[in-house]
């Protein structure tokens, strides 16, 4: 079993959030977590945010104890201010949901 987390993203930098995914990847990987899935959104015919959505990924963890653990690290936690926050508008989680 594994853990899964759907995120839709507004990213309005491109380059710097590639900065942020190539800083990050590291990072994921120590964790044993990787992407599943990863478009970039050209239209939203649907949505639960008001936010604008050009990106939806996956990213699949060992465990949800696993996730959390990453999303706390110092490290990642750097990264995410650096880069992240300079590239993305708004970031929504879709669902969270264990697999097989």
């Amino acid at each position: 079993m594994g853990f899964q987390r759907i995120m839709a993203l507004h990213v309005h930098d491109e380059a710097e959030y590639q900065a942020y995914r190539e800083a990050m990847l590291p990072i994921l990987h120590f964790y044993g977590g990787d992407f599943g899935y990863d478009f970039m959104v050209s239209k939203v015919l649907k949505s639960k945010t008001n936010t604008q959505i050009n990106r939806v990924f996956t990213i699949d963890f060992p465990s949800e104890e696993v996730m959390n653990t990453f999303f706390n690290d110092e490290a990642y936690l750097s990264v995410k201010q650096c880069h992240f926050t300079a590239s993305v508008t708004s970031a929504t989680i879709i669902g969270l949901h264990e697999t097989e």
